[in-house]
């Protein structure tokens, strides 16, 4: 079912402020837009021959967080011990085809975008791009909206990232 223009741009600006906070490494402010028992998963995409489904792993996960884990994340980003983040990754996060449905409960939003990340490290020429469609529940809280759920759906089958050390 289609929503109101007013609710879409809420949702849009939603998108845009989530993604400046993470592109600007401010994480903690991030886990403010997240409820308590938020999903926040990229399942492992799978080759199959045309027709076949699914296409992607419903038992491999890259990652499959929830409030707890997204925070350790987060805590560990600070410290002496996040190797993988030192220096920290320079992120960009383009977001498009923002589709909006109202959900099965009153008070939550399905929205599926495109997405494509632009990630560098250091003094390197070295890029990496990663493009999918995220599919997002977002829940009405706190007079505004809160990130449920958020499953990433990577579009290629083999990374090209030395690792997900980011936010999608």
């Amino acid at each position: 079912m289609a929503v109101a223009a007013q609710v879409r741009e809420e949702v849009l600006e939603f998108l845009y402020r989530e993604a400046e906070l993470v592109d600007a490494g401010r994480l903690e402010d991030w886990l403010t837009l997240l409820t308590d028992d938020v999903r926040y998963r990229m399942p492992v995409r799978l080759t199959r021959e045309r027709g076949a489904e699914p296409d992607r792993s419903d038992q491999m996960q890259f990652f499959w967080d929830d409030r707890t884990t997204l925070e350790l994340r987060v805590r560990r980003l600070a410290t002496d011990f996040a190797w993988a983040e030192d220096p920290p990754s320079r992120t960009r996060h383009f977001i498009s085809n923002v589709r909006v449905e109202q959900g099965a409960d009153p008070r939550e939003l399905n929205v599926r975008s495109n997405v494509l990340i632009y990630r560098n490290r250091g003094d390197l020429a070295d890029y990496e791009l990663l493009s999918g469609e995220r599919r997002d529940v977002l829940r009405s809280a706190d007079g505004g909206w809160k990130l449920a759920r958020r499953e990433f759906l990577v579009d290629q089958a083999v990374l090209g990232s030395k690792n997900l050390a980011i936010f999608v």
